[in-house]
């Protein structure tokens, strides 16, 4: 078998630029997509790093969920630390949690630069859908590891019913 090199994780982070304002979107996950990030104290210590990072300048969570298996956040990038130091940062102070679980990070990330011409709301909907189209919990229930930043929700949750999905929304769901 020929190595080739436009594929796999090495190809991910060819041209991987951190720009200080530049948001981004991200996706981590446990290894083997092993799931219990929703369990026990998990959350409570991941969402208290994202409030964490904010305080020191790292980054700014406009938005994110926690998935059994991985993670889904919108940031806006500070200027202490690259993408990638933020991204280790956060992994390694939420992974001795992590391994009370039985759990561990895989290794790299999925990020994508949001351009700034481009809509934000897209990336809000895909974010805040996500446990509903992985059907974790039911439409009219409101899933608890979904967070934006009190800016955004200003304009994002009063697009919510009650902080729940709009019924017709999730019947467009594949």
């Amino acid at each position: 078998m020929v190595h080739d090199p436009t594929k796999g994780y090495r190809a991910l982070r060819e041209g991987r630029f951190s720009q200080a304002g530049a948001l981004y979107f991200l996706t981590y996950c446990t290894t083997g997509q092993k799931a219990g990030l929703t369990e026990g104290m998990i959350p409570g210590i991941v969402r208290q790093e994202w409030h964490a990072l904010k305080a020191d300048g790292v980054c700014t969570l406009r938005c994110g969920t926690i998935m059994p298996d991985h993670v889904h956040l919108l940031v806006e990038l500070g200027a202490k630390l690259t993408l990638s130091r933020a991204v280790a940062r956060l992994k390694s102070r939420t992974t001795s949690a992590l391994r009370v679980e039985g759990l561990s990070w895989q290794a790299g990330y999925f990020d994508r630069r949001v351009r700034p011409e481009e809509d934000l709301l897209p990336y809000f909907f895909y974010i805040f859908l996500n446990p509903y189209r992985a059907k974790l919990v039911p439409a009219g229930t409101e899933w608890p590891w979904f967070t934006c930043e009190t800016a955004d929700r200003e304009w994002f949750l009063p697009l919510l019913d009650d902080g729940r999905p709009e019924p017709a929304w999730l019947a467009d769901l594949p």
